[in-house]
Formats: structure tokens, C-alpha cells, sequence
């Protein structure tokens, strides 16, 4: 049955090659057509031939991966945010670097070895020169967004799969990498991919931005837009220039703003483009570029813009005054929960003491938000904090990220070697996120690390470093224990002091906490939220916490026109629960097993976003008794 369906698809495959599309079919598509040929006549590749895709060396990814490491860094968490926005199940979240090796996976643990089978391994070659037409390589051929949806694959053997793909490029217009979001589910439609893929491009063009900023941290940023709103979204246009005046780089929005094309701007002095002076520019800057102001181009469009920068201007004389001891302010976290605030103090002092810090809460809940404040307000801020996520690495390649290696010390590996985690955090904090999905040989090496105060290097000599560690897991770590999954004397040795992170329906601050963070996400926008639309927001149960509360946030901010959220802009599962919500809040409890069991089916359906078939997995029955349930209880969507 599986060689007849490749040989249908090559037939297919083929008949396109020959000039005989017909109107309808993936070779209806002139992209896809386009890709079908490149396949057949550059590459000389077999549409019928199942063989599985090249997996580079484990000392070239690791190669790769640092030849990335800022940009891994930066996607690390979109790309999270992207795969919990999705619903998660059935996707799995790519990054590739320009060639279109896999660099970094985000999926639920269940599905690995399901998107394995696939071929979308870590260090898996996914070009289109190696396996045909599919959404990472024909992306990098194209320089643009596209799905690339079951048939359209050029091999057979992929035509189980469903990929959105969108590139990032880096400040100078070059491809830098490729974020992709694969599905194995063949009830997947293509129309269903419009969503995907608008998720997509929006997280490639907060990766790409971002790296736009980190790149040039220690230059002037000029970020404008047509709308003085748009300023600090990611359709601002992005331009950086020295202290010369003459610009370094700039975004493509930034060029579509200006009409200019990338060569035309590249060391050009920026007083050539606007109408004014660069003391004039220079005299705007702050350092947080908050300020909105208007800036007419030499042809005269009026545009708004920040800039980011030292303000070149005389210092102002400052009145000395009494010293006042205030408690220092902590970026990225909001602290209104009375409980949480407690938890907090308890764990500064002991992390002062270099007392190993333990914290332990649901995905989402903002555990390496709260460890890096901790790093924050202790002494040793001005100290690196470095994050490993150990649930997000392959296990193949946790050890040389933890440790690092030697140059030399195996076949691919770098000839001046890798500092790992470890040492890049000496003197600082290593905070070690989902702890509890560490192997168990690494467990042995960690406590050893912990006791000796040294680090040994793959294939070097015992390295001395000055780290506190701080680590989390969403997990029972005892329990694990017990099984054998994880060391009982790194258990103890870890758990100086356990903090359990409230979850987000249990904050008693979640007002203060939508506040918050909308005011980080809007970007010094003025965004107001109409009192429907936050009795929702704050009725929500939000089954993925601060992390789907900010998701959720960013997209508003990044879609709100005249600076007003209403009910109907909230997303339909957060404004379709609200009914459900007040209904459970409002029943008396007369039938207490009833409700019981309708308050666990409302749960469940909410957890799985209204997925049938997801909710009676969950529940343990099958899809004819949940629907029975459904009708007992009279709960309809």
C-alpha cells in the first residue's frame, strides 16, 4: 500500500515535470511547480525513494549551533510561546540555520519520536538539494513565507507532513535562518494553515528584530514608522548608524519606509536621508527610546520615530538630596501576590548564602523569570545569568552545552573549543530550567561539579568556577526519585529551599500582572483594555499561565489600531469560556457527583482548546461516551 502511494505520487510528480498540469493539485501551484522541476533537473532527485534525511556529525551541529548562539538564544523562547499558541499538540516548532540544518526543536515530549520517524532530527539536512520540495528548503530558495502542505512535498515520504516555513534574515538582508512549524496530522487543511502561518511570520519577525537590536547594542538605533503607534512593533523600521552619523544596517521595513534598496543606504551619512542635522538626531536620543517624535524624510513624508542612544546634550546640575533606601526594582516581574512576594524574600536570602534554590510550578509559570530576579537583586547582578533549558536540548548534545568542550576533542569539533554553560556562568548564576528531564549520567557529573567546584571539560583538564545554581522543573522530583529517574543525593544536594510558583489562576495579583505585562508588550504604547474584555482576560483559567497570558498580550498590543482593546478583539477560546466559567461559578452544588463530573468534563475541554478527540485521550474514554457526557450535562460549545 505505501510503495503504490509513492508510486502515485511520482507519477504525479512527473506529469507536472512534463508540461501536463492540470488545474488543480499541488502542481497547480507555480511555486510548487517551480520547486518540482529544480528537483528533477538540478538536483536529480527521486520523488519515489524513501530513504531518510542526512544527519550531520554531532561535533558539526554543535558547530552550527554556536556559529548561532545568539540567535538560538533569542528564538529559544518564541519559539515556545509559537508552539503554546498552536495548542500545542500535533506540532512541532523548527529553527534552521541558512542551509537548512535543524538546530532547534520545541514539541511535547509524547511526540518526539513521531516527528523523528518524520525526519525532523536534530542536525537533520533539510534542503531542498537534499530532500526536495518541503517547507525549511523551498523556503530558502524563495527568500519568503510559504506551506509547503502534504502532496506538495516532492518526496513521497513526506507527504504526511505539513510545514509553514518563514525566513529570517539578519541586519544586512542576509538569510540567517528559517522558522518552520511541521504538523504529522493528515486531517491538517491547507486553509487551516493561514493561522499557522501568520503565527509564523510574526515570531520570524520578533526573532528577527530582536536580533537586529542585540546587534547593535553599542550603536545609535533610529526606530521609525508611518503611525507614531507602530513605533516599537515589529513593523518599525529598524537603522543603525555609528557615531559618525554613517549607517550600519538597516531592516527591510526601514527600507520600504525610506523607497530605497539595500545597497543605497550602507554607509551613507543618515543626515542624507532625513530633514535634519545629526546634532538635531543625536539631541533626541534616550536611552530607552520611549519618546515618539516627528521626523520628515529629505522628500518630505512625515514619519515618527525613536532613538535609541546617549543623549548628546550638556548635563543637567542636580539638587543633592537626603539618600533614600529603596528596594531595588525588578525587571521582568511582576511581585503583587503576597505569597509570592514571601516566597521571593525567603529565596534571596538563602541564595545570598549560596543555598541551591529549588523552584517548582506549571510550564508557564514564570520560573525563569523569577530566578533571574533573584539574580537581579542579589550582589551578584552584575554577574552573568545563564539558562539551560534541559527539556529543550537533546541529550546528545546537553553535555557539551553544560560543560563544554576542548578544541579538537572530536571529529568536527571547533579548534579553539566551546566554554559551556558552566563556565560562561562563573562568578554569576546558572539557572538549570526542567531539571528533572536531565539524564541520569549528567545528574552524576552535576554533583560532582556541585561538591568539587570544578568543571572537566570534554576532553580537557578541571576548569575551578564560582557558580550558584538555580533550578526548576514543572515535575514531582520525588517521585522521579523513587523511580529511578533521577539521583536521590542530587535531589538533596539541589533543594536547598523548594518554592512552589503559584499558577496563574491562583495569583492574587492578576490584575496587577495584566498591567504589567501589556505595558512591557505595548512598548510604551498607550493601550487601554474595556472592562468586558479584562473581566474576561481575568476570568480565564489560562492553562499555560504568565507565558499564555503574554502570548495573548503581544498579539493584542501588536493588532490594536486605536489604542483600545474590546471583547471582541480577545481571542474565541478565552471569550467562548466566559459563558461556561459563570455558568460553573453560579450552579448550586444540589447533585455534588454531577457536578463533579461536569466541572471535570468543562476542564478538560477547556485544557484542550474544544479538541474531541484530545479531551477523551485525556479523560480515559472514548469519543462516543465523551459526546454522551456532553449531551447528560447539556454542554455545547
Amino acid at each position: 500500500m505505501h510503495d503504490n502511494h509513492l508510486s502515485r505520487h511520482a507519477q504525479q510528480v512527473l506529469t507536472v515535470a512534463q508540461g501536463k498540469a492540470h488545474l488543480q493539485g499541488p502542481g497547480s501551484d507555480p511555486s510548487i511547480a517551480r520547486s518540482w522541476l529544480r528537483c528533477l533537473e538540478d538536483y536529480h532527485l527521486d520523488p519515489a525513494l524513501s530513504v531518510a534525511p542526512t544527519v550531520l556529525e554531532h561535533g558539526r551541529v554543535l558547530e552550527s549551533r554556536e556559529r548561532l548562539r545568539q540567535v538560538l538564544h533569542i528564538a529559544g523562547n518564541e519559539m515556545t510561546s509559537l508552539h503554546q499558541q498552536l495548542s500545542g499538540a500535533g506540532h512541532a516548532v523548527l529553527l534552521t540555520d541558512a542551509r537548512g540544518v535543524i538546530l532547534n526543536c520545541v514539541t511535547a515530549p509524547t511526540e518526539r519520536k513521531i516527528f523523528e520517524h518524520a525526519g525532523l532530527w536534530l542536525g537533520a539536512d533539510w534542503s531542498e538539494a537534499c530532500e526536495g520540495t518541503n517547507g525549511i528548503g523551498t523556503c530558502l530558495v524563495e527568500r519568503q513565507s510559504l506551506t509547503i502542505h502534504q502532496d506538495e512535498h516532492f518526496r513521497g515520504r513526506h507527504t504526511g507532513l505539513t510545514c509553514s516555513a518563514s525566513p529570517v534574515f539578519d541586519p544586512q538582508g542576509e538569510l540567517l535562518a528559517v522558522l518552520d512549524v511541521s504538523s504529522a496530522r493528515r486531517d491538517v487543511s491547507r486553509q487551516s494553515q493561514f493561522h499557522t502561518m501568520a503565527l509564523v511570520n510574526l515570531s520570524a519577525k520578533m526573532i528577527e528584530s530582536s536580533y537586529f537590536l542585540h546587534s547593535f547594542d553599542n550603536q545609535w538605533l533610529l526606530r521609525f514608522h508611518l503611525q507614531a503607534e507602530s513605533v516599537g512593533l515589529f513593523s518599525e523600521g529598524l537603522l543603525a548608524f555609528d557615531g559618525e552619523g554613517r549607517i550600519c544596517a538597516v531592516n527591510q521595513s526601514a527600507l520600504n519606509l525610506l523607497g530605497h534598496v539595500r545597497g543605497g543606504l550602507s554607509g551613507k551619512p543618515v543626515e542624507q536621508f532625513f530633514d535634519c542635522s545629526l546634532d538635531e538626531l543625536l539631541g533626541r536620543a534616550s536611552i530607552d527610546a520611549s519618546t515618539r517624535w516627528p521626523l520628515r524624510t529629505r522628500d518630505g513624508r512625515k514619519l515618527f520615530a525613536a532613538l535609541r542612544g546617549q543623549p548628546r546634550r550638556a548635563p543637567v546640575p542636580m539638587v543633592a538630596r537626603a539618600p533614600v533606601e529603596q528596594p531595588a526594582p525588578l525587571l521582568g516581574i511582576c511581585l503583587g501576590d503576597a505569597a509570592l512576594q514571601e516566597s521571593f524574600r525567603k529565596s534571596l536570602r538563602v541564595y545570598e548564602r549560596d543555598v541551591p534554590l529549588l523552584i517548582n510550578g506549571e510550564t508557564g509559570s514564570g520560573k525563569e523569570a523569577f530566578a533571574k530576579a533573584v539574580h537581579q537583586a542579589s550582589q551578584r547582578a552584575d554577574k552573568a545569568f545563564v539558562a539551560l533549558n534541559c527539556a529543550a536540548i537533546p541529550e546528545s548534545l546537553i553535555e557539551s552545552e553544560l560543560f563544554g568542550y576542548r578544541g579538537g576533542s572530536f571529529t568536527g569539533a571547533r579548534k579553539e573549543g566551546m566554554r559551556g554553560k558552566l563556565q560562561q556562568a562563573d562568578g554569576g548564576t546558572l539557572f538549570l530550567d526542567e531539571i528533572g528531564d536531565m539524564p541520569l549520567a549528567l545528574q552524576t557529573r552535576l554533583l560532582r561539579v556541585l561538591e568539587d567546584r570544578q568543571v572537566v571539560p570534554i576532553g580537557g583538564e578541571p576548569e575551578s568556577v564560582n557558580v550558584r545554581i538555580i533550578s526548576a522543573t514543572h515535575r514531582n522530583l520525588l517521585e522521579r526519585v523513587q523511580d529511578g529517574s533521577f539521583r536521590e543525593d542530587l535531589y538533596y544536594r539541589l533543594n536547598g529551599l523548594e518554592v512552589a510558583l503559584p499558577a496563574l489562576r491562583e495569583r492574587s495579583d492578576k490584575s496587577q500582572l495584566l498591567d504589567f505585562l501589556l505595558a512591557e508588550e505595548a512598548a510604551g504604547e498607550s493601550i487601554l483594555i474595556d472592562t468586558s474584555a479584562r473581566e474576561a482576560l481575568l476570568g480565564f483559567t489560562w492553562p499555560g499561565n504568565v507565558r499564555q497570558l503574554r502570548n495573548v498580550l503581544r498579539t493584542l498590543a501588536a493588532l490594536c489600531d486605536e489604542g483600545r482593546v474590546g471583547l471582541e478583539d480577545l481571542p474565541a477560546m478565552i471569550r467562548q469560556a466566559r459563558p461556561a466559567e459563570m455558568m460553573v461559578v453560579a450552579e448550586t452544588p444540589e447533585h455534588p457527583l454531577e457536578d463533579a463530573e461536569r466541572l471535570a468534563l468543562l476542564n478538560a475541554l477547556e485544557h484542550t482548546r474544544w479538541h474531541m478527540t484530545h479531551t477523551a485521550q485525556q479523560l480515559g474514554v472514548s469519543r462516543n461516551t465523551l459526546y454522551r457526557k456532553l449531551r447528560k450535562h447539556g454542554i455545547a460549545r
